[in-house]
């Protein structure tokens, strides 16, 4: 086989993100002379939370600002914006959702929604269906991308999503209150309150929503009935500091849904609403932080279970998983610019009718601050797999600020994910698989200017030892089932984010992804080019306008390119409320993310959001 060249087309990508660095307008420069301070804050890049200027790691955060007026659109929508993100939803709201992340396949994304790991066990290759999730249930969303199992362990090969429900900021007792309606008969509500005290911090929010939706199988290919949805979601957040100095608390979320699909079929006359699933899943925290000496202690014991029942022509599938998790961790100082962290977890998979794993590991981490510009990071972990024995993942990341507003990252780790309950017993199990292994690693450069800023990271992926879809070279189904794939799996390309903010209210946005599918087994198929471009502007009378272009290209199995555009408009009505209105896909692009399933034409939503 002949050896492919190193990124034919990336140098130039790079070498020019890299000049841009010194390019953008002096006028950026002039609006915030002096030394940049960054202070936001990863809670997912290292074992404690960090600052980003101190992270090797490409994080990415979207607050609670960024998905302010987009209540009921799918959360999946706004990640998918973020860069090295492609979305695969078949079909409206409710439907199969997952997210893809450098061109690896959902199941190696864990989604962790307030300290509680949600991916499905049940699940043929367990992954968190987001299909259903919307941006009024999340109050901060972070994205890590690379191999992650040095810090969290099986599934953790392309990164780790982390999602946060409602948290106080602001003493004393708040309310948060939100409705909007819409296209598709779209009726979004929810209730939240907060209250912050010198010892307490407690947190509520209930949600509910309900949508016709349109046909999950595309109807330009002459299906007919829509595919609703209707989900209700409460969580809650409680912490108390105790007189001794220490924390407890304990979280959680409970959710349930019913949400119609299409079968691969499509639509039939005469069989209206029986495909769909409802899915009832629920996630429970406790945890305790304290100190012995100079050792900061937390002990956290999570639950997550979810009962999903999908409903095709009149024959019910029961999927019911359960994950139980308990973790210790110690963080301290050694001295000399040294911080370590250490602990240990145990962690039980069950999935009805496909038996139950166990999941042991020890972990360390240090940080070492070489200086006042330099800061690595390096974590071992080692777990031990009830059926398949021990694994050790190693990562180690670096970051140079060269300067106050330039900063160098790299990050070079490995990780592994066990085969699943169902992969393993289910109908079309395989008890002899392997685990799946993998090695990332990427350099990046951040330039900042005020409040502007642009990142450039390229990255390289490789994964082999893969698990898929076996049909044995025969048509009889009964032979059918997972195997390991022969080959290797490899992703390498560039993304590039910035923002250039000028004039006191106006900025631009942008993001770039490029992906060169190497693959030499199958695997998750992805476009090759994903560009998105956003403008925002604040009025005098407090009028908020902005437009968001995503133009995706370069699609396997010979799908079309597409480009969208959405338009959003807030105001303020009083002190404490937000009107808004959003106008989705605004040119009426007909496209698709997944082959056959269809997508929303020009869809229009507005509501309001109050706080008091």
């Amino acid at each position: 086989m002949t050896a492919r060249p190193i990124f034919p087309a990336l140098p130039i990508t790079l070498l020019a993100a890299l000049a841009l660095t010194t390019a953008l307008p002096a006028a950026a420069q002039d609006a915030a002379p002096g030394a940049i301070v960054l202070d936001d804050i990863t809670l997912t890049a290292n074992r404690e939370a960090t600052d980003l200027a101190r992270s090797g790691s490409s994080v990415s955060v979207l607050g609670a600002d960024d998905l302010a007026d987009r209540a009921g659109q799918p959360l999946a929508r706004s990640l998918s914006r973020l860069p090295g993100v492609t979305l695969r939803q078949s079909g409206p709201l409710g439907t199969t959702g997952s997210l893809i992340l450098r061109g690896a396949p959902a199941q190696y994304l864990p989604v962790v929604i307030d300290g509680i790991e949600v991916s499905d066990p049940a699940a043929g290759q367990p992954s968190y269906d987001i299909g259903g999730m919307i941006g009024q249930s999340v109050n901060r969303a972070e994205l890590l991308r690379g191999a992650q199992s040095a810090l969290y362990g099986s599934r953790a090969v392309a990164g780790v999503l982390s999602l946060q429900s409602l948290r106080p900021t602001e003493d004393g007792l708040h309310h948060h209150f939100g409705i909007e309606a819409g296209s598709f008969d779209t009726l979004t509500a929810s209730y939240g309150a907060t209250l912050r005290r010198a010892d307490a911090d407690l947190a509520f929010q209930v949600s509910h929503i309900r949508s016709d939706g349109f046909s999950a199988r595309d109807e330009r290919d002459g299906n007919f009935e829509d595919d609703g949805y209707e989900a209700t979601r409460l969580s809650f957040y409680s912490a108390y500091a105790l007189e001794s100095g220490a924390t407890i608390g304990f979280n959680g979320f409970w959710e349930d849904s019913t949400g119609d699909f299409d079968d691969f079929g499509g639509d039939v006359t005469g069989t209206p609403g029986d495909d769909y699933n409802d899915r009832e899943s629920y996630g429970l925290r406790g945890f305790a932080q304290f100190q012995t000496g100079a050792v900061d202690h937390e002990i956290a014991l999570t639950r997550y279970r979810i009962d999903r029942q999908s409903w095709s022509n009149g024959t019910v599938t029961p999927f019911v998983g359960t994950r139980t998790k308990l973790s210790w961790q110690g963080a301290t100082d050694l001295g000399g610019g040294v911080r370590a962290v250490f602990g240990a977890d145990t962690e039980k998979e069950e999935a009805q009718g496909n038996g139950e794993a166990r999941l042991n590991g020890v972990f360390v981490e240090t940080t070492t601050a070489l200086g006042d510009r330099i800061d690595v990071t390096t974590s071992v972990r080692r777990d031990d797999h009830s059926r398949f024995g021990g694994f050790t993942s190693g990562r180690v990341t670096a970051i140079w600020r060269a300067a106050d507003d330039l900063l160098f990252r790299a990050a070079l780790g490995n990780g592994f994910r066990a085969p699943s309950l169902y992969e393993l017993f289910g109908p079309y199990g395989n008890a002899s698989l392997e685990r799946e292994e993998s090695r990332t690693h990427e350099v990046g450069v951040e330039k900042q200017w005020g409040d502007s800023h642009l990142r450039a990271t390229a990255f390289w992926l490789r994964a082999n030892n893969l698990i898929g879809w076996d049909d044995r070279g025969t048509t009889d189904w009964s032979d059918d089932g997972y195997n390991q794939v022969p080959g290797t799996a490899r992703r390498r390309g560039v993304e590039i984010d910035g923002r250039y903010a000028f004039g006191g209210g106006h900025a631009l946005t942008a993001s770039y992804t490029f992906i060169d599918n190497q693959v030499d087994s199958e695997w998750a198929k992805v476009p090759e080019r994903t560009l998105n471009l956003g403008a925002e502007t604040v009025l005098a009378t407090g009028t908020t306008a902005g437009i968001q272009i995503q133009h995706v290209a370069g699609r396997p199995n010979d799908m079309d390119d597409f480009t969208t555009v959405d338009l959003l408009v807030s105001h303020p009505v009083r002190d404490n409320a937000t009107a808004y209105l959003r106008l989705e896909n605004a040119l009426d692009e007909d496209y698709q993310w997944v082959d056959g399933y269809g997508t929303a034409g020009r869809a229009i939503y507005a509501g309001l959001r109050a706080s008091f």
